[in-house]
């Protein structure tokens, strides 16, 4: 395999990581061994450490002193713990957009978005669900204005890729409930209404949890 710019080298390795812990190709507990990814993606050692930094930093990744690079256990109280605190992260970016769209050209992105959805859902594709998921939040990156809060939501983001994905993996029909959610979302958003996209969202996070929950059970 070989990666290409714009992203740093290390970002694609750790993106290309990053793909296989989500979907369960790589399981908890496994080690990664630099050696291995070194040559199987035809990359120096040295980007490989970087991208598993980024990875450590994401919460995919343990890396321990004499055990080397490890994929993260993926616990219940992992789970709500996640759900609960990118619950409160969303809910501020969506307050950020009901407060600061002022046209209907703003909302564009966030309506294509959600046709992008359903259109992911009529094919049960759900690592383009998870995507488009997640590319919401990018789209009020620009209404929020706030680089802190950028950054913690793209290193959190992944570890809730990672339960999200195994969620709808176990449970797709669950899809059609976030695509509910949504909808409620931005119908809140369009009316500036800050009660209702906090209920929403926090319906969102709730959800979320007891579906990730379920599944690590099932698993």
């Amino acid at each position: 395999m070989t990666f290409k710019a714009p992203d740093s080298l290390a970002e694609q390795i750790a993106h290309h990581l990053a793909e296989r812990i989500i979907r369960g190709d790589l399981k908890p507990g496994e080690r990664i061994q630099e050696q291995k990814v070194t040559l199987a993606l035809n990359v120096s050692r040295g980007s490989v450490r970087e991208a598993l930094l980024i990875l450590e930093r994401r919460h995919l990744i343990a890396i321990l002193p004499r055990r080397g690079a490890h994929v993260t256990e993926l616990t219940a109280h992992k789970a709500q713990s996640l759900c609960t605190l990118m619950g409160e992260l969303y809910i501020l970016l969506g307050n950020a957009v009901a407060l600061g769209w002022q046209t209907q050209v703003d909302m564009a992105p966030f309506l294509q978005i959600q046709q992008r959805l359903v259109g992911s859902f009529e094919r049960q594709d759900i690592r383009a669900f998870v995507e488009e998921s997640f590319n919401v939040m990018r789209a009020a990156y620009p209404f929020a204005n706030n680089p802190y809060l950028q950054e913690t939501v793209e290193n959190l983001q992944p570890a809730m890729n990672r339960a999200y994905y195994l969620a709808l993996d176990q449970r797709k029909a669950s899809m059609s409930e976030y695509l509910a959610l949504f909808e409620q979302l931005l119908a809140a958003v369009l009316a500036r209404d800050l009660v209702q996209i906090r209920q929403v969202l926090s319906a969102y996070g709730q959800r979320s949890s007891s579906l990730v929950i379920a599944a690590l059970a099932d698993a």
